[in-house]
């Protein structure tokens, strides 16, 4: 359980956490501009794996949407297997894809990506914005309409049986199941119409759609925040995007003396640039400082 409200999520692109329990937004994409999905048999081939995979694994998964070039996925293992998971996923995947298409070489572009989700509000947010990628992509207006994701279950009350599991999101939600579904909707079609950034290009994407969509509907999102925590085996916490941004204003703008506690600061903050997925040459050039500098404050014992 948690307690704070400012505990979002924690995001990894190379060292991943795999702790039973633990909600993640994994994403996978292409090898350049190469695509993972040629044609309908090829997204019915990942849907069947996931599925296949979610039995062997006992996996949870809260939601999906597969991208002509690339993957999200909303999920939770309840063993300490994620790594083995998502190898087995992808690995089979590609491996597939190559023999069809008669290709060689890797497939996916590196080691897939884990944001991990410690707050009510984030993961709502997070479901939204994966159901809402192909409208971001402009292949469709509305993303019932798109065949390859979760967000038609999530939109019916009497949603088909299915491997995913919608409750576990739309139970941050208050009222009888119809509220909630009426709810997500409401959010769902809002969203459609707000510009929402990428998360493959910018790891604060979510963070940021979360806080206009809360700015927007401020009572759902409190409700949402009122409910059970999911889980937190971590001491993480992370600030909002809006106070981290105001303070790396702040330290830009008015740097001062160079003082153990004006460095205490900086290390602070860029320690939560580093949580967020940056890496230390954006964040050096985020600060006006050079990588040098970076490097010399992380590594001092202040």
């Amino acid at each position: 359980m948690i307690e704070k409200v400012n505990i979002k999520r924690f995001f990894r692109a190379t060292r991943k956490l795999t702790v039973p329990g633990l909600v993640s937004h994994i994403t996978q994409r292409a090898a350049g501009k190469e695509p993972l999905f040629i044609e309908d048999g090829d997204y019915l081939f990942m849907l069947g794996l996931l599925k296949e995979v979610a039995q062997k694994y006992s996996l949870q998964v809260y939601a999906f949407c597969l991208m002509p070039n690339h993957v999200h996925l909303l999920l939770s293992p309840t063993k300490e297997n994620l790594y083995d998971v998502m190898r087995d996923l992808f690995s089979r995947y590609a491996k597939r894809f190559n023999r069809k298409y008669e290709r060689k070489g890797h497939l996916f572009g590196g080691p897939y990506r884990q944001a991990v989700c410690f707050d009510n509000g984030y993961l709502l947010a997070a479901s939204l914005y994966i159901h809402l990628n192909p409208v971001r992509a402009s292949i469709v207006t509305d993303p019932l309409d798109y065949r390859w994701s979760s967000s038609r279950l999530y939109c019916h009350e009497k949603a088909p049986s299915s491997f995913v599991d919608l409750d576990f999101v739309l139970n941050v939600l208050s009222g009888p199941k119809s509220n909630k579904v009426k709810n997500y909707s409401r959010l769902l079609k809002h969203g459609s119409k707000m510009d929402t950034g990428h998360v493959l290009e910018k790891e604060d994407s979510i963070e940021r759609f979360g806080s206009k969509l809360k700015a927007k509907f401020p009572k759902i999102f409190k409700k949402a925040e009122q409910k059970e925590k999911i889980n937190n085996p971590f001491n993480i916490n992370l600030l909002d995007i809006e106070t981290l941004e105001k303070q790396i204003e702040e330290m830009i703008n008015d740097p001062g003396p160079n003082t153990p506690k004006s460095r205490k600061a900086k290390k602070y903050i860029i320690e939560q640039l580093l949580a967020r997925g940056f890496k230390k040459t954006e964040i050096a050039d985020r600060l006006g400082i050079s990588r040098k500098t970076v490097y010399n404050i992380l590594k001092s014992s202040i």
